[in-house]
């Protein structure tokens, strides 16, 4: 019985952090667009608008940042061939950088840098010389916690530094408050308020709502 009652304090306990982080929307929207109605406000946003602090890893381990290559992410990858693989690994054949974030031999994190104009839900962006777009943060479940990925983003930052690549944007959804909270965090910026209206992945409206 006691095992019963921990078990269900724990789902309450994980429900209740869904709530409190804003997510319960945020996972709502993401089964909507399972079955085809893909509503998402979002938001334009500019990274380390100005120098933050490097932040702490919560871990005694050593990590190492480094570029992974196309098959490194394979086999680290956690989506199974489908559409969101073939369009991730597109990507990265059409020169998105895979940054890695490594432990003991194993890869811990990793998220992607996109240095061309792309497309996302029907809007297109357009990226200067000295600028980069950075998507598809992943932390793996047994390193969470441990304050890996905003480590990894500033890490991120300081690469791109090096290839002068000094300005940085990203996408967030207006309603993953974790998210917001983490890229606050890194004196990132909301520029402009976007919503997209994709109806069967066949019909797509993209609006600005207003400017931040």
């Amino acid at each position: 019985m006691k095992i019963e009652k921990n078990k269900k304090i724990s789902k309450i306990d994980r429900y209740w952090g869904i709530i409190r982080n804003g997510l319960f929307l945020f996972g709502l929207r993401n089964q909507l667009a399972k079955i085809g109605i893909d509503i998402t406000p979002y938001y334009w946003v500019q990274e380390e608008t100005e120098p933050c602090s490097e932040p702490i890893i919560k871990d005694d381990a050593t990590y190492t940042v480094r570029y992974l290559n196309q098959e490194e992410l394979k086999k680290v990858c956690n989506l199974k061939p489908g559409e969101d693989y073939d369009k991730m690994m597109e990507g990265v054949e059409k020169g998105q950088l895979i940054i890695g974030l490594e432990t003991n031999h194993k890869i811990a994190a990793y998220t992607f840098v996109e240095l061309n104009d792309f497309d996302f839900k029907g809007r297109k962006f357009e990226l200067g010389p000295h600028e980069a777009y950075l998507l598809n943060m992943w932390t793996f479940h047994e390193y969470r916690g441990k304050n890996l990925a905003p480590y990894l983003r500033y890490q991120t930052y300081r690469l791109l530094q090096e290839k002068g690549l000094s300005t940085k944007y990203s996408i967030t959804n207006y309603l993953n408050k974790s998210s917001i909270k983490f890229k606050n965090k890194l004196n990132s910026k909301h520029l402009f308020l976007y919503l997209s209206i994709v109806l069967f992945k066949r019909y797509k409206w993209n609006f600005k709502l207003r400017n931040c």
